[in-house]
């Protein structure tokens, strides 16, 4: 910038006296060649892959909201140099011309004035005030123009050759403009000056409000559901590691995929709000008393897919990919996705907190650790009882830590088919559930969800980290996938903890250690894990607003066109009488149990025809919450108003698939009778429908016959409110769409 600053002026100077039409060509050939110097060595710097041209034209498409997204301090690279480096010229080149040519040299500080507020602007209040830079800026400016201008000969005198009458009254006039001027000044700083100096103190406004910063998806918003998938496929290669330096005494270290803060019952999330960073990362002081070691790795990436970018905890410097960062959980993205053969060296510094401190450290409260020691409404009254008892039992917070990772390591199994889901009901499944009906047993991810739920409920911050656990240089592969909790302690840091049974331990029962109150009844069924039975469809939906199963329109050169109107008339009524006769099978089933399933096939077809599919990795609460979300947003869309997608994300002012802050899970007891939730009954019956889905997936038999004529309707007034949402066409083409007809189950 400051060469731009400098060149600009330069140019001005050099070519004042040639006509004023041959500057702009010359100093817009001087800009261009600074420019790519700069993007270059800004390159060169960010350690960016790619030529000059590929590196320049992604900065010129993504400058501005890459500038307005990234971190404070702005690390150089091409993406941020650009707008700055052009900026900067344009100034110094405007104010020269204004100066040099037509002689205003006071109008001639308005283009850097406007610069420098432009960049105080841009960083807004993600940086200290900016007090002694714009001290120094504004003396500079009163000295040059305090400066006197150089003069071949002696000013000219104003009133020289005049009478002495005209003399006076000039000199007259000149002090009156003077002293009016001089008025003005003054009324306008004493105006103005209390109004600025209340302004000192206020948050000033950001600018990246108003750019959306990088987004993820939703199994990158809660990766910890991966965990279940990976233990199904060990052998898969995800990463390649090869440790450059630090590895140390310490062993292979654990490599962090992401930070899960925030719970609401039903999901672990990150939470993050990811800014563009550059090569060098911001990060907080290490704990005091906490030995750290610099690891620098370089990864190559395999078959390992989203955004997440995995590195040692906490990474400082990252070259050779793109990177967007999340300081308050130290999640790294790659914004463009990751990619098989993607490589990139990533220099970390591992803190190793003293073990001396930990039987006497506190653990940090208020508003700062608010959000890591929320616990979510609903939480299930024996998992409450648990985490009392073993609070009461052990009151230093290191001894309730321990003990909660003791309990669950001594009682439960570690098993690699054990079904992905970490809602309230699924944790106490897997706490207090039958062991020859499937509980008691789960994965890491099971583990770690737990403890951290526990841990709040005993007071504790904690938090839950996905990642790997390799066991050196190479592969890193699905069986390395590992969630392990972290407990926050003052002046410590993050400890981990690792609730996981030991291999050659055979588990104790859970009687032993914990028993249930006697007053308090037994729960009357076994919540189910909120893994999605087979029965719903697990093909992927096609893009919304495309009908795949749409009839062509043939023109007809030399036929007639009331057959045409017969032919396409007989084939809407065959595919009408398909869909009637389609729905009647799966409402109308002899089994109350394939009934619920029919009427679930039927809400997940209602979503793919209302443009928002279901996937197959979704539990039966996940998508019940879409379906409450595309109601919404179909009602919202009639009345003509705004409404939040299924995908909208943190940040946009709507809710997404994963971001259900306050919704319980729906197990099979929740809203018993269809009682009404906020929002209207079409909302809650979803849930409804998502609770005897479960009820007749993990528990087959206990579907009454009402409670499958209650599945049918519901389902059936879930599809018309989404129908009736829709133009008058819109709802002709939902009856005889043939989608339904063919969609793989």
């Amino acid at each position: 910038m400051a060469g731009a600053a400098a060149g600009s002026v330069l140019v001005s100077v050099a070519a004042r006296r040639l006509p004023s039409w041959l500057v702009a060509p010359l100093s817009v050939a001087a800009l261009t060649g600074w420019t790519l110097l700069s993007l270059r060595l800004a390159a060169a710097h960010a350690a960016l892959p790619g030529g000059l041209g590929e590196v320049a034209a992604d900065a010129a498409r993504n400058a501005i909201p890459r500038l307005l997204t990234a971190m404070i301090p702005v690390e150089p690279a091409p993406d941020t140099v650009l707008v700055p480096v052009v900026a900067a010229w344009l100034a110094g080149l405007t104010a020269a011309e204004v100066a040099l040519r037509a002689g205003r040299v006071l109008l001639g500080y308005l283009p850097p004035a406007l610069l420098y507020a432009g960049a105080l602007y841009v960083v807004g209040p993600n940086a200290d005030p900016a007090i002694g830079p714009t001290v120094l800026f504004a003396a500079v400016a009163a000295a040059g123009l305090a400066t006197p201008a150089r003069r071949d000969g002696p000013a000219p005198d104003p009133v020289a050759g005049l009478t002495p009458a005209v003399r006076a009254a000039v000199r007259l006039r000149l002090v009156a403009a003077s002293a009016a001027g001089l008025a003005v000044v003054v009324a306008l700083a004493a105006l103005l000056a209390p109004v600025v100096a209340a302004q000192v103190d206020e948050r000033p406004v950001d600018p990246r409000r108003y750019v959306e910063p990088p987004r993820v998806e939703s199994l990158d918003e809660n990766p910890l559901i991966r965990i279940s998938g990976w233990a199904l496929n060990p052998d898969q290669r995800l990463l390649d590691v090869r440790t450059v330096a630090g590895a140390g005494d310490g062993g292979s270290p654990r490599i962090r995929l992401a930070v899960l803060s925030d719970y609401d019952g039903v999901t672990w999330r990150v939470g993050a709000t990811y800014r563009n960073a550059g090569r060098i990362l911001p990060a907080a002081e290490p704990a005091p008393d906490a030995a750290t070691d610099e690891v620098r790795q370089e990864i190559t990436v395999g078959d390992l897919t989203g955004r997440l970018l995995p590195a040692v905890p906490t990474p400082r410097e990252v070259t050779g990919a793109r990177v967007a960062y999340d300081p308050a959980t130290g999640t790294l993205i790659r914004p463009e996705g990751l990619a098989p053969g993607l490589r990139y060296e990533v220099s970390s510094v591992r803190e190793r907190p003293d073990a001396n401190l930990l039987p006497t450290a506190n653990v940090p409260a208020g508003d700062e650790v608010a959000r890591v020691l929320r616990v979510a409404d609903g939480a299930p009254e024996p998992v409450r009882r648990l985490a009392t008892q073993l609070a009461e039992s052990n009151g230093a917070p290191y001894a309730r830590a321990d003990a909660i990772a003791t309990f669950l390591a001594e009682h439960y199994r570690v098993t690699a088919d054990a079904p992905s889901g970490h809602a309230y009901p699924n944790l106490a499944f897997f706490l207090f559930g039958p062991r020859n009906g499937g509980g008691q047993r789960g994965t890491s991810e099971q583990f770690a969800a737990a403890f951290a739920v526990l841990g709040r409920l005993a007071g504790l911050p904690t938090r839950v980290v996905v990642g790997f656990e390799p066991k050196g240089d190479g592969p890193v592969r699905a069986a390395d996938a590992y969630a392990w909790p972290e407990v926050l302690f003052d002046g410590v840091g993050w400890v981990p903890f690792d609730p996981m049974p030991r291999p050659d331990e055979e588990p104790r029962p859970v009687e032993e250690d914990f028993r249930p109150q006697p007053e308090d009844p037994p729960p009357s069924e076994v919540p189910a894990p909120t893994e999605e039975p087979s029965v719903t469809p697990p093909a992927a939906a096609p893009p919304p607003g495309r009908n795949e199963g749409g009839l062509g329109t043939p023109v007809l050169v030399a036929g007639g066109v009331g057959g045409l109107a017969l032919l396409v008339g007989a084939v809407l009524a065959a595919l009408y009488a398909a869909r009637r006769r389609l729905t009647r099978s799966r409402l109308d089933a002899a089994d109350p149990g394939e009934r619920v399933a029919g009427a679930w096939r039927e809400l997940t077809d209602a979503l793919r025809l209302a443009g928002h599919p279901a996937g197959p990795d979704l539990a039966a609460a996940e998508v019940a919450e879409r379906a409450r979300l595309t109601l919404v947003e179909a009602r919202a869309a009639r009345s003509g108003e705004g409404a939040a997608g299924p995908t909208d994300r943190p940040g946009d002012g709507a809710a997404g698939p994963t971001d259900r802050a306050g919704d319980g899970a729906a197990g099979p007891t929740d809203r018993a009778g269809g009682g009404a939730a906020v929002g209207g009954p079409d909302e809650a019956a979803v849930d409804e429908l998502a609770a005897l889905l479960n009820q007749a997936g993990f528990a087959p038999g206990s579907v009454t016959p009402e409670q499958a004529e209650r599945a049918a309707r519901l389902s059936q007034g879930f599809g018309d409110a989404l129908r009736s949402a829709r133009s008058r066409w819109g709802r002709l083409l939902w009856t005889v769409h043939p989608g339904p007809l063919r969609w793989r189950r």
